[in-house]
C-alpha cells in the first residue's frame, strides 16, 4: 500500500514570515508603483515571477528590488508556526514521505538553514522556486513534489496559506489543508478540504482520517 505523503509550503505554513513579507512588498509597491497593497497580489509566487510582473521592462529596477529583498531576508525572523515543529517531528518519526514545496529560491533557503540548521533533516525533499519552471498557482510544483515522494494525488496532503498556493495545491489533485495565517478562514475555505489556524494538537493520522471521511 502506498504511504501517504505530506507536502508543505514554507512561508506562512512552517514559518511565521508572511507578515514580514507583507510589510516589505507593500513598501516596494508604494515606493515604486504607487500601490501600497502590492503584497497580497504576489503571495505564493516565485521572486522571479513577481519581479517580472512588477517591472516587466526595467531590469535595473528588478535587480535593485531583488537586492533589497535579499538584505531584508537576512534580517527576518524565522519562527515556527505554533505546533509545526512537533507535527513535523511526528511525521519523521512515523516514516511518512515529506517535502517542502516553496516558491522561495535557494539563496533564501540558505538563510533559513542558517537560522534552523535542523530543517533539512526533517524532510525527505526540499523543492524551491529554482526547481520548477512555472510559478504557483500552476500545479507543477506540487505534482513534482508527489513524484519525489512517490505518492499519488489521492494519497497526498498539502499545507498552504496563500491563494496562489492553495490554487496550486487544489489543481494538483491533492488534499488541501489551508492555514489561516495569511488570509481569513472564510476566505480560504473554498480552496481547502480543511482549514486550521496552526498545528497545535494536530495528529497526522487523525488529520488524514478526518479528511478522507469527509469526502
Amino acid at each position: 500500500m502506498e504511504s501517504a505523503a505530506f507536502l508543505f509550503d514554507l512561508d506562512g505554513v512552517i514559518f511565521d514570515t508572511e507578515g514580514q513579507y507583507t510589510v516589505f512588498w507593500d513598501k516596494i509597491g508604494a515606493d515604486y508603483l504607487g500601490d501600497p497593497h502590492l503584497a497580497a497580489k504576489l503571495k505564493g509566487e516565485t521572486i522571479a515571477h513577481s519581479l517580472l510582473t512588477c517591472f516587466p521592462d526595467d531590469e535595473a529596477e528588478r535587480e535593485e528590488v531583488r537586492e533589497k529583498l535579499y538584505a531584508f531576508e537576512e534580517r527576518m525572523k524565522y519562527e515556527y508556526i505554533p505546533g509545526a515543529f512537533d507535527f513535523l517531528t511526528m511525521l519523521k518519526d512515523r516514516g511518512y514521505p515529506t517535502a517542502i514545496v516553496t516558491s522561495s529560491n535557494r539563496d533564501k533557503m540558505g538563510k533559513v538553514y542558517k537560522a534552523h540548521p535542523e530543517l533539512p533533516s526533517m524532510f525527505g525533499h526540499i523543492l524551491t522556486g529554482d526547481d520548477f519552471a512555472r510559478s504557483k498557482p500552476d500545479p507543477e510544483c506540487y505534482i513534482l513534489g508527489m513524484e519525489k515522494c512517490g505518492s499519488t494525488p489521492g494519497n497526498t496532503f498539502i499545507f498552504e496559506d496563500s491563494f496562489n498556493g492553495l490554487k496550486s495545491a487544489r489543481s494538483s489533485g491533492g488534499h488541501v489543508i489551508g492555514l489561516a495565517t495569511t488570509n481569513g478562514r472564510e476566505d480560504i475555505a473554498p480552496y481547502s478540504d480543511l482549514v486550521i489556524d496552526n498545528f497545535l494538537g494536530l495528529d497526522p493520522d487523525s488529520l488524514m482520517a478526518d479528511i478522507l471521511r469527509s469526502k
